[in-house]
Parts: structure tokens; sequence; C-alpha cells
């Protein structure tokens, strides 16, 4: 199963808020979604996808690495494979 680490979005967004706006980029619907608190000043989301390449998924990351989404420069990285 690929993961996205998806960073920097904004304090409060609501996970229907997440999957509306990585819905209008084409993304499928998550599998399992993790929150990384972290310090507070950038949280982050960790979505691990099921049936999804590793290249679908490449592409779509690329439509919204540094994008600007509720003031905020999003950042997206790939982890790879995971294991539940």
């Amino acid at each position: 199963m690929l993961r996205l680490l998806l960073g920097n979005i904004a304090p409060g967004t609501s996970d229907e808020e997440l999957g509306e706006f990585l819905a209008k980029y084409g993304f499928p619907a998550w599998k399992d979604i993790e929150h990384v608190p972290g310090d507070g000043s950038r949280p982050a989301v960790m979505l691990s996808f099921g049936d999804i390449s590793s290249s679908s998924l490449e592409k779509l990351n690329e439509r919204i690495h540094h994008m600007f989404w509720k003031g905020r420069e999003l950042n997206a990285m790939i982890i790879g494979q995971y294991m539940p």
C-alpha cells in the first residue's frame, strides 16, 4: 500500500475538507489517515492508498506539491510501500 505525507496543512482542516481537495485533483479515496501534529506549526497527514500504482500516485503528487491551499504551501511526498 502506498502512502502520501501531506505536510503544512492549515490547522483545523477536517478530513472532509481534505478529501474534497484531493478528489478535486484526481486522488482516489484513502484507505487510512493518520494525523501528524508535530509541534503544531506545520500539521501533516499520512494517507495510505490501496489500489493505485506508484506512477499514478507520482503524477497526482505533482499536482499538489507546492500548491497553496488555505493560505499555506503544501508539501507532498510519497513514502512508499506500507504493510499494515
